[in-house]
C-alpha cells in the first residue's frame, strides 16, 4: 500500500491516525486546523497541500463530525471528480439516508465506499481497541480491513449496505443516552434524600450495572467533572436526533429517545454544549432546584 490519506483530526482523529502510523503505515493528514496537522507530522505523519493530495492515495480515511462536514468537504466540493483512491473509509457517525447518497456518489465514479463508525472514546481509540461497525461492498470491504486492524479489537461487518454500520451505531448511541439519562435522574433522585451520589454510583457499578457505562457516567456525575469531555452534549443531540430521523424513515416511535432528546437539548441551552454529555445530571439537578 502506498500510503493512507487521513482526513480530520479532531479528538478521536488523531489517536487513529497514531494507531496507522505505529503500525509502520505511512499516513498523510488533512485538517481544516494546521495546529492538528503539524502536532501529527511530528509523530511521523505527512501534511498534505490540500485535499485533492489525499484523495490521490489509495486508501482515504476521513472522521467528520456530521452529515454537513462531509457533505461540504467531500461529496460537493469537486474533490471526486479527479480522485484516484480506490475506497474511502468513512468513520464519521451520519444519517442512514447521507450513508446511502455517499456510496452512490462515490460508485458514480468508480471508488469503493466504506461506513465504518467507531464504538469507543479517546482513550479506546488511543490503544487501538476500538469496535469498527463496518458495511460495504465486499471489494470495498477488502481494501479497508488492512487499514481498520490496527484501531480495532474487534470489525464488525455488518454487510454490503453502508446505511446498516449507521443505523447501528446511531442506535447504539441513542442506548448509550438513554442509560445516561437515567444515570443522571437516578442520581438526583438519591441525593435529594440526602445520599452520596458516589456511593450510589459504586453501588450500583458493583451490583447489578457492571461494566464502563453507569460507572463511567455515574462517576463522571458524582465528582461534576465534565471536561474535558469524552463525548459532547452537542454530538450526543446530534445522534438522537440522528436515532429518531432513522426511526420515523420506518414509521417507527422512539419515545425514550424524544425524552433524551429533549434533556439533551436543555443541556445545550444552558451553554453546555461541549461538556461530556453525562452534563445531564446538572440538567437533572436544575430540574429538582439544585
Amino acid at each position: 500500500m502506498d500510503g493512507i490519506g487521513f482526513v480530520g483530526l479532531g479528538t478521536m482523529g488523531r489517536p487513529m491516525a497514531r494507531r496507522l502510523l505505529a503500525a509502520g503505515h505511512r499516513v498523510v493528514v488533512w485538517n481544516r486546523s494546521r495546529p492538528a496537522v503539524e502536532e501529527l507530522c511530528g509523530d511521523g505523519a505527512e501534511a498534505a497541500a490540500d485535499l485533492a493530495e489525499v484523495f490521490r492515495l489509495p486508501v482515504v480515511m476521513s472522521v467528520l463530525s456530521d452529515d454537513a462536514a462531509v457533505r461540504s468537504l467531500i461529496l460537493d466540493s469537486g474533490v471526486l471528480d479527479d480522485a484516484e483512491c480506490r475506497v474511502h473509509v468513512n468513520l464519521a457517525t451520519v444519517s442512514a439516508g447521507f450513508a446511502a447518497e455517499a456510496e452512490q456518489r462515490h460508485t458514480q465514479r468508480g471508488i469503493g465506499y466504506v461506513a465504518a463508525p467507531v464504538l469507543g472514546r479517546t482513550d479506546v481509540a488511543a490503544a487501538g481497541r476500538l469496535n469498527v461497525l463496518a458495511a460495504g461492498a465486499p471489494e470495498a470491504l477488502d481494501l479497508a480491513r488492512p487499514v481498520l486492524e490496527p484501531l480495532a479489537a474487534r470489525i464488525w461487518e455488518l454487510g454490503t449496505d453502508p446505511a446498516r454500520a449507521n443505523v447501528v451505531k446511531i442506535t447504539v448511541n441513542f442506548l448509550l443516552a438513554a442509560a445516561v439519562e437515567a444515570t443522571a435522574e437516578a442520581t438526583s433522585l438519591v441525593e435529594s434524600y440526602g445520599v452520596d451520589a458516589a456511593a450510589f454510583v459504586e453501588l450500583i457499578g458493583g451490583t447489578l450495572f457492571p461494566g464502563p457505562v453507569y460507572g463511567t457516567y455515574g462517576g463522571l456525575m458524582a465528582e461534576q467533572r465534565y471536561e474535558p469531555p469524552g463525548f459532547t452534549a452537542r454530538l450526543g443531540l446530534k445522534d438522537v436526533g440522528l436515532a429518531l430521523s432513522a426511526a420515523q424513515r420506518r414509521d417507527l416511535a422512539l419515545p425514550t429517545g424524544s425524552l433524551v432528546r429533549d434533556a439533551l437539548l436543555e443541556a445545550v441551552a444552558a451553554g453546555w454544549s461541549e461538556r461530556d454529555w453525562a452534563t445531564l445530571a446538572e440538567v437533572a439537578r436544575r430540574r429538582a432546584g439544585r
